[in-house]
This record gives C-alpha cells, structure tokens and sequence, in this order.
C-alpha cells in the first residue's frame, strides 16, 4: 500500500487528505504525483474558494516514505529526477494554486509534512503536533529549492536549527515564529480549520484570486532556482547516505 492523496468537496471548499495508514502520512513517490494533479486540477476550478490540507488519522505527515529510498537515492540522476520533477513539481503546485490554502496539522509535521504546510496560507495546529527535518540523522540534506521554502515559512533560525541540529520543536515554538496562526487544542483543530475556510469563501473570491496572485508574484524571488543546484545531488553514492537509510530501515543507530 502506498498511500493515496484524497480529494472532497463541499460547497466553495475543498478538502486535500494525506493518507498512508500505519505511517503517519508518510509521501510515497505516487502520492507525490497525485498531490500535484490534484493542485493541478483545483487552478482550474473557479467555483472554487478555499482548500483544507490535511492528514488523515491525527497526523498530518511524518515525511517520506523512507522504505521506498533504496530503490532511487543512490544515484545521482534518479535522486535529482525525484527531487525536482516530482516533490518540487508537487510543491509547486501547491504554491500556484489560486485560492487560500488552510494548513489544519495535527500530530507529526516533519520533513515532507513541513515542506507541504510552507506550501499554505494559514496554518493552524492541535497544541501537541510537532515539527521538525531531522533528515541528518539519515544521512542526507534538504534539497536546494525545499530548503528555501521552508527557510522562507519558518525563519532563518529554526530552519537552521532543524536541519543542522535535526531538532524538533513543539507548536508553541513555531507559533512564536510566526509559522502558525493559532495553536488549538488538539480536538478542535478540524472544527477551527474549517471555520476558517468557511470565513474566507464568504468573502469577495475575486479579491482572494488577485491577493494570492500578488503573494505569489512576491514570493517567487525567495526560491530561485539556487546556484548550488547542479551540484546539490552529487552525495547521491555516498557512504553516509547510504548508512543514514539502511540505519534507519535496519531500526539501529547510524554510524556517521
């Protein structure tokens, strides 16, 4: 089973669901993929007002589905391809998607689960979810163009902290970052994150469209195309990675 990306609608609002049951809404290779079609098909949509993303199980998404790593990681051209032309295709998406998007984030938020809620306009999170990028403890970086959004949503500090230190923060802390605009108890966040989008569809659509016209016109400078990137998947073959992976797979401690 890897995992599905779940579309609903209702009225003005629809609804995205991460779902791979039995590992916390980890990103397999196919979700990404129809993450993206999914965003593709919602631009299209101008009866649309508002979208939900959100996980399924009381997580939102624990990151990547590490079990898949092995069959692609490990070279050079493969990791790039899965980087570029199908996780930052999906973000992208996300990202061009018209319409206010609602982050409603329960449980683990974490490497995958972060990248896809820098994609969202407003984050609300239970009391109890956390976040973090702890993907050096496996060896590897973020990507280039990954790394920039999430520096962009969180801050210079925590991404830092995240990445370079693998830590993991609570709610609270990146409430205080300005990450998230409200931190709930954990079983209100659903009820509060569709109130949410309940508010913004009653409002004008046209003003939404053009004011996520002019966020994005905004954003595009703070995630180029970085200068690093043709060199960014060069530790593809490497030893650590390599030990970072079957580590973690093996559920025993790296030896970096």
């Amino acid at each position: 089973m890897s995992g599905s990306v779940q579309l609903q609608r209702e009225g003005a609002i629809a609804f995205v669901t991460i779902s791979h049951s039995g590992r916390l809404n980890a990103m397999s290779r196919a979700m990404w993929l129809v993450l993206r079609s999914t965003f593709e098909a919602l631009a299209q949509d101008e009866a649309l007002r508002c979208v939900v993303v959100r996980g399924e199980g009381g997580a939102f998404c624990a990151g990547g589905d590490i079990s898949e790593y092995p069959s692609f990681r490990f070279a050079e051209e493969s990791l790039r391809a899965f980087h570029e032309d199908e996780v930052w295709a999906a973000l992208q998406a996300m990202l061009e998607c018209p319409v206010p998007l609602v982050a409603q984030i329960e449980g683990a938020c974490m490497g995958a689960g972060i990248e896809i809620a820098s994609c969202c306009d407003i984050r609300l999170a239970g009391a109890s979810a956390k976040f973090g990028a702890p993907i050096a403890r496996l060896g590897f970086p973020m990507a280039p163009r990954e790394a920039a959004l999430v520096r962009g949503a969180i801050g210079d500090t925590l991404a830092r902290d995240m990445l370079l230190a693998a830590s993991v923060h609570g709610a609270a802390r990146l409430y205080d970052a300005g990450f998230l605009l409200q931190v709930l108890p954990d079983d209100t966040v659903a009820d509060a994150a569709l109130a949410h989008a309940a508010r913004i569809a009653a409002l004008a659509p046209a003003a939404a469209r053009l004011n996520k016209a002019t966020f994005l016109a905004l954003n595009r400078a703070p995630v180029p195309v970085p200068p690093a990137l043709p060199l960014a998947y060069r530790y593809a073959d490497s030893a650590e990675h390599r030990e970072g992976i079957a580590a973690f797979l093996a559920k025993r401690s790296p030896v970096f």
